[in-house]
């Protein structure tokens, strides 16, 4: 991990591991919720930061892994976590196989069009058959047990699950993004033709990276509703795939710590403008002012908030460029 990455991530861990002993119920609650949606900007990143492919479909991987974990946990009084959360997995890296497979061979809008046509009917399946509960959505059964007695239902276990999940997550892309693998993934970004020149099947690496960005995002909806205990149609919503887009944009696209503060941001300013407290009656209206926040974050800063502690130190200096030739892709994304 670099220097950079180590320097947030130690403070922001050591934080969210003694948080539940001096935060209230419900700012650990909102803690839980922004650490899954980091999960799933995490997977988001992994296709549009390293790999250049901007998919508009990953909400699909995200609501199939709440989906499977639900439907799964009907079936079963008292499911296994690793079997429940290996399902989960499993039907989204599935999922992600078959929609990779046949949008992979286009490129550009088209690609992007292709992701959003394929959500829009698992969307529509779930939406308007019973096997999803159609617009009321369906409850778990049951939460999963990790060990002897204590499972998931336990408020604290379930917090440093999620955290540890992140943790896991987090280490998984690290390594694999300084892999050659990785590598490979940073150079189709950059120059496709030219990989493909020197001998690499691009298509099956794009392909392997689509399958492991939608297990990621199964992952991710497992936790939400284990977490929430009920699921909808909304979770497959192109507006969810937006949100999370918009997470890595606002964080930075081409470093995994940008997914993560780009979605305790997100999280963060939906939460402000929310507050009747602050706004009043302008609270009904969050979207406006969420929407305002978010472009002129992105006009003061187009590479992201990651770029922030470079943007004040450029302004001391007076040296601010707004870009650079230096290529945030290069080397581990961290």
């Amino acid at each position: 991990m670099k220097k950079s990455a180590f320097t947030f991530f130690t403070p922001f861990f050591a934080v969210l591991l003694i948080l539940p002993f001096i935060g209230s119920e419900y700012s650990n609650d909102w803690v839980i919720k922004t650490v899954i949606f980091a999960i799933f900007a995490l997977s988001l990143e992994l296709l549009v930061g390293t790999t250049g492919l901007v998919c508009f479909g990953q909400a699909a991987f995200f609501g199939v892994g709440a989906y499977v974990a639900v439907l799964l946990s009907a079936q079963y009084p008292s499911p296994s976590l690793w079997i429940l959360l290996g399902a989960c997995i499993a039907a989204s890296a599935a999922l992600a196989c078959v929609v990779g497979a046949l949008s992979l061979r286009t490129q550009g809008v088209y690609f992007i069009m292709v992701t959003l046509a394929f959500a829009q009917m698992v969307y529509y399946i779930v939406h308007d058959t019973p096997l999803g509960g159609g617009t009321d959505g369906i409850y778990l059964n049951s939460k999963p047990k990790l060990f002897l007695d204590y499972g998931l239902d336990n408020p604290l276990i379930f917090y440093y699950f999620a955290v540890a999940s992140l943790l896991v997550v987090l280490l998984f892309l690290g390594m694999m993004l300084r892999s050659r693998f990785g590598h490979a993934l940073v150079g189709i970004r950059i120059n496709e033709h030219r990989m493909r020149a020197t001998g690499y099947d691009t298509y099956f690496y794009k392909l392997a990276v689509f399958i492991i960005s939608g297990a990621i995002a199964g992952l991710a909806g497992f936790l939400f509703a284990i977490k929430d205990g009920f699921v909808n149609p909304e979770l497959l919503s192109w507006h969810q795939s937006g949100a999370v887009l918009i997470m890595i944009i606002l964080g930075g696209l081409g470093y995994l710590r940008g997914a993560v503060i780009g979605a305790f941001a997100f999280a963060l300013l939906e939460e402000f403008f929310r507050s009747e407290a602050i706004f009043g009656a302008f609270s009904k209206h969050w979207h406006l002012g969420l929407g305002l926040a978010i472009i002129f974050c992105v006009a003061l800063l187009p590479k992201g908030l990651v770029s922030l502690p470079a943007y004040w130190q450029a302004r001391l200096t007076g040296r601010w460029g707004g870009s650079t030739n230096k290529d945030p892709h290069s080397g581990a994304n961290s």
